[in-house]
């Protein structure tokens, strides 16, 4: 009997090689960098940094939707239903909803990274030095699990697939 390929569901078998896990203290870190940040921007800089802090988080929110979706575009990575934007930490941002090609996650994160920080760079220009650095922070800030997790990866083979949970990253072989 010949089996029905038309409605026969097509099965993946990954096996898991490393699962990284976000800690509750690694997160309670997390949370208050940007606190720490800005009690120091405040001092350092200007008392302004506060008013700066809360208008450059939604545009570094912005930004890094851009530049992600944009290169996801470029590369014809298909977007619709596997990629979304995320409001729960530590994975703020634009982050894929299913599996993903960690060769995909690393070239996304890593163009995110440069290109964000060179946009905050052209901010020095025309904005006060705590508007630029409330960009760096924020930008640095949104991107640190993941920077954290392909830093945790960077030995393993770019072939694999990523899984990211609530409280971790998995990394699954095929």
């Amino acid at each position: 009997m010949e089996p029905n390929t038309k409605s026969a569901a097509t099965f993946y078998q990954y096996k898991l090689i490393r699962k990284i896990n976000l800690t509750q203290s690694l997160l309670s870190i997390y949370i208050t960098i940007p606190m720490v940040c800005l009690v120091l921007e405040t001092v350092f800089l200007s008392w302004w940094s506060i008013f700066f802090m809360i208008i450059a988080a939604p545009v570094v929110f912005w930004i890094q939707y851009v530049i992600s979706r944009s290169v996801l575009v470029i590369m014809g990575h298909p977007i619709a239903k596997r990629w979304g934007i995320s409001l729960k930490l530590p994975w703020l941002g634009y982050m894929p909803d299913q599996y993903i090609s960690y060769r995909i996650f690393r070239k996304v994160q890593l163009h995110n990274f440069w290109i964000g920080l060179c946009i905050a760079a052209l901010f020095i220009v025309w904005s006060p030095p705590a508007f630029t650095a409330s960009l760096v922070v924020c930008h640095l800030w949104l991107l640190l699990p993941r920077l954290y997790i392909l830093l945790r990866l960077r030995r393993e083979s770019k072939e694999g697939m990523l899984k990211f949970n609530p409280a971790d990253a998995s990394y699954y072989s095929q």
